[in-house]
């Protein structure tokens, strides 16, 4: 199989409508059986009561906060190097659904907090790291959003993404570098301390998460493509068999 034949935007649209269905109903399964998992199986915890669960929403998001905006650099850095077309169109479907699970983790943590620490929210390292992912995210988006020439957006954006990536580390050892309040990493290529069912439920939300990122993004690079290629032949032919 050419994979570099998907480097075309009318190649990979159709690819795209393919994939969307299997990712977005795997989505959807993984996410009910996760929260079940996470809500109905896993036994209470003996230190945090039932507020813990929240985990089961919060350190996914939290993961696929970073996680994502590396894709997003990856994707701009080949732009930038290549100049590809669909490399710019991949970060820019990424931005808002990074930007969505960044605010969740933020609005969990705070949920998390409030029972643990007794506040809503504190100037940790890692709290206010996340919240700058937060800030970079809406920045990076603003920043297309404010230019119009679409080739001198992709490439500001790119760029700015790629500065901005040196905090996805600085969220990851924050607790190692400092003395936070926020809990150390829980589970470590040595092993974990969390109980079986729980670890379960935790990871199946993990890729719930990463199912529903990788669908909304299909849908959302088709509306690009279309948008971008809207003066080429085959998006004409393709709206008119639409109409």
């Amino acid at each position: 199989m050419n994979l570099y034949a998907y480097a075309s935007p009318a190649t990979f649209y159709h690819l795209a409508g393919r994939l969307i269905p299997w990712f977005a109903w795997g989505a959807g399964l993984l996410t009910v059986w996760g929260l079940y998992v996470g809500f109905f199986v896993a036994p209470t915890d003996f230190q945090q009561s039932e507020a813990y669960r929240i985990i089961f929403i919060h350190v996914p998001a939290a993961w696929m906060s970073m996680f994502i905006y590396l894709v997003m650099a990856f994707w701009g850095a080949i732009g930038l190097a290549f100049n590809t077309r669909l490399s710019f169109m991949m970060a820019r479907a990424l931005a808002p659904t990074g930007a969505m699970f960044t605010f969740v983790a933020l609005w969990t943590g705070a949920w998390w907090g409030k029972p643990m620490w007794g506040a809503w929210w504190v100037w940790d390292a890692r709290l206010t790291s996340e919240l700058i992912l937060l800030f970079l995210y809406v920045g990076i988006i603003a920043l297309w959003a404010a230019i119009d020439d679409i080739k001198r957006g992709d490439r500001a954006g790119s760029l700015l993404t790629l500065i901005g990536a040196i905090n996805v580390p600085i969220i990851y050892f924050s607790v190692k570098w400092w003395n936070t309040l926020h809990q150390g990493a829980t589970i470590k290529p040595s092993g974990t301390s969390m109980d079986a069912i729980m670890l379960q439920g935790m990871l199946v939300m993990a890729f719930a998460a990463w199912f529903y990122t990788i669908a909304v993004a299909l849908v959302r690079v088709r509306r690009i493509i279309l948008e971008r290629e809207r003066h080429t032949e085959w998006v004409k032919a393709l709206l008119a068999k639409e109409i």
